[in-house]
C-alpha cells in the first residue's frame, strides 16, 4: 500500500530532524556545562535556547511521566527510542501490505 510508505517516510524523516536536533542540543549543552564555550556567546545561546523551545512541548509530556532523575534528563532518549519504535511498527506494516 503506497499510503503507508509514504507516511512511512514522513515519520521517519521527521525523526531523523528530532534526533539531529536534540543531539544537536545534548552537545551545546554540554560544551557550555563544562565552559568550553561561554554561555555568554550569543549565539550559540539563540541556537540552544531556540531547539530548546522546539522541543519542549513534545518532551514535558515524557517528562511530566517519568520519575525524577535528578541532573540527567533522559526524556530525550525516550523520545527517540518512542520514535524509533513508531518507525519499526510503520516499516512492518508498510512492507506487509
Amino acid at each position: 500500500m503506497q499510503g503507508l510508505d509514504v507516511l512511512y517516510q514522513i515519520v521517519s524523516l521527521l525523526t531523523q530532524a528530532f534526533v539531529m536536533l536534540i543531539i544537536i542540543q545534548f552537545v551545546i549543552g554540554l560544551l557550555f556545562a563544562f565552559n568550553v564555550i561561554s554561555p555568554s556567546n550569543e549565539f550559540l545561546r539563540q541556537v540552544y535556547e531556540s531547539i530548546n523551545r522546539l522541543l519542549d512541548p513534545i518532551l514535558r509530556p515524557i517528562r511530566n511521566v517519568m520519575p525524577a532523575t535528578g541532573a540527567i534528563d533522559f526524556s530525550p532518549l525516550v523520545l527517540i527510542l518512542l520514535l524509533q519504535i513508531v518507525l519499526i511498527i510503520l516499516g512492518n506494516l508498510a512492507t506487509a501490505y
